[in-house]
């Protein structure tokens, strides 16, 4: 397959939960193709250090602080990104949140909570990307969901609706529009060793779960990487509503 097909140089692609863990490192693999990347968070101080980074390796950057469950402040990101780049070529739903909890001692509003910032974010960073990659009639959407789209585990019921939930949102958004030459697909990543989880993971009960993983360990932020430029580049023009699974076999048990 020829190189070219990967190549991401001129394109624009916003990243939501950039700041870190698999955003962090997705940002920065689209910079390394080649891209110009804006990310978004909640936390401005984050974003800098991330963005300044990622200027290191010859891209622009630009770091928005926003909440991608509040309809203004995502259509004020958009706007700005548009405003500074001129156009978003790649938009990659990945901020999200997830909760341990039984659903006997949830509340109405811990649930809320998951499911704003995992299905409705999402929806609304579409909602305001959307008319702009529809005008210049070419886009590349990359929801990340997860593994427990499919499978699931105790106590993460809000998560895991939340993203099964961005699953069919995917599908559904993929047809709405492939006239428009836009490809929305789905990225759903198993377990990866991130900052938020290192001490779980360092954890005896940790080194049991990791143990039971059919490939025997976590995965690693940069094994995510690749999945994340295909989807994003050419080589995957004739790819859409599809849920790729990086999972190291997890979804196989």
């Amino acid at each position: 397959m020829q190189n070219h097909w990967f190549d991401l140089t001129g394109r624009i692609a916003l990243v939501t939960g950039g700041s870190r863990g698999l955003g962090r490192a997705i940002a920065h693999a689209l910079a390394s193709a080649g891209a110009d990347v804006a990310i978004a968070s909640r936390t401005q101080a984050d974003l800098d250090v991330v963005a300044a980074g990622l200027r290191d390796t010859g891209r622009h950057a630009l770091a928005v602080c926003g909440d991608v469950s509040d309809d203004a402040s995502i259509g004020a990101v958009v706007e700005r990104v548009i405003g500074h780049f001129g156009r978003i070529d790649i938009l990659v739903n990945n901020a999200g949140v997830g909760d341990t909890r039984a659903v006997v001692d949830m509340s109405p509003t811990q649930w809320d909570h998951t499911l704003n910032v995992n299905l409705r974010g999402p929806m609304l960073c579409c909602k305001h990307v959307g008319p702009h990659m529809i005008r210049q009639r070419s886009g590349k959407v990359i929801n990340i969901a997860s593994v427990l789209a499919s499978r699931v585990a105790r106590y993460m019921s809000a998560y895991a609706a939340s993203k099964a939930a961005l699953v069919q949102l995917t599908r559904t958004l993929a047809l709405e529009w492939i006239r428009h030459n836009i490809q929305v697909n789905a990225l759903c990543p198993g377990y990866f060793l991130t900052d938020m989880n290192a001490e779980f993971f360092a954890s005896e009960k940790g080194q049991s779960f990791i143990a039971a993983l059919p490939i025997g360990r976590l995965g690693e932020t940069r094994e995510i990487e690749g999945s994340a430029v295909f989807l994003a580049s050419d080589a995957s023009s004739y790819i859409t509503g599809t849920t790729l699974y990086v999972d190291g076999g997890h979804s196989l048990t």
